[in-house]
This record gives structure tokens, C-alpha cells and sequence, in this order.
């Protein structure tokens, strides 16, 4: 799993820094600071491509494989796997390189669904 970044032909959605505040005791980053990392990187995703405002609806299969640690500079990368009337469904992975190092490891994938919403926040169709 040592890799520079996945297979995938884009730049990260995001990059950010792992902070002392979002670690727990042992200084391990919290699951839910990855996820809500995520979810920003594919809201981003899913707004382009809606190109109108979207909600998340749901999260699949999620998989931690490695921790991530104070300092790690985290990055998501997404990859559109669905486009439906109203959703789009998209496959992210987080990858972490330590504040020193050279090399990423991807420490957690997972599947989020988002749909695209109007001003009520009500399903409209994907613009395509």
C-alpha cells in the first residue's frame, strides 16, 4: 500500500493537516475527523458535477486500513463511481504522508451518496 498517491488521473479534492485537536489520548486521529474530511472532498466533487448544491445521504463501506497521526498531511482523492437522476455516488480515499516523509499510505476508503437539492431542499434532477 506504499504508494505517492492512488490511481486515479486528478489532484487531491483536498488536502489538510492532521492537528493535536483532532486526536484522541494516544494522539491517533479520530475516524470521525477522517470521515468529516471526506465528506468535504466529495461535497466538493458532487457540487461540481451536480453543479448545484447537494446534500450527503449516505456512506458506505467505509474501511480504516491505518491510523493517521498528529502532523500527517492528509489528502482525499475521489473518484465519481455513479451519476443518477439525483444522485451521484462517489468512491474516496484518504491517504496520509507523515510530516516528514516521502511516501503516502492510503489509511481509509469509502463510498458516499450525495443527492443534488434546491433552495427547499428538495431532490432536483442532475444537471448532465
Amino acid at each position: 500500500m506504499a504508494h505517492e498517491k492512488p490511481d486515479y488521473d486528478c489532484c487531491p479534492a483536498l488536502r489538510t493537516i492532521a492537528m493535536p485537536a483532532d486526536a484522541n489520548a494516544n494522539g491517533d486521529i479520530f475516524g470521525g475527523w477522517v470521515l468529516s474530511q471526506m465528506d468535504l472532498a466529495g461535497g466538493v466533487i458532487a457540487t461540481q458535477t451536480a453543479k448545484a448544491r447537494v446534500a450527503t445521504v449516505g456512506i458506505e463501506a467505509m474501511n480504516f486500513h491505518k491510523p493517521v497521526l498528529i502532523g500527517d498531511e492528509v489528502s482525499c482523492y475521489c473518484r465519481i463511481e455513479r451519476i443518477g437522476r439525483t444522485s451521484i455516488t462517489i468512491h474516496i480515499e484518504s491517504w496520509a504522508r507523515a510530516r516528514l516523509g516521502e511516501t503516502a499510505h492510503k489509511v481509509t476508503e469509502g463510498k458516499f451518496s450525495y443527492v443534488a437539492i434546491d433552495e427547499n431542499r428538495q431532490p432536483i434532477p442532475v444537471i448532465r
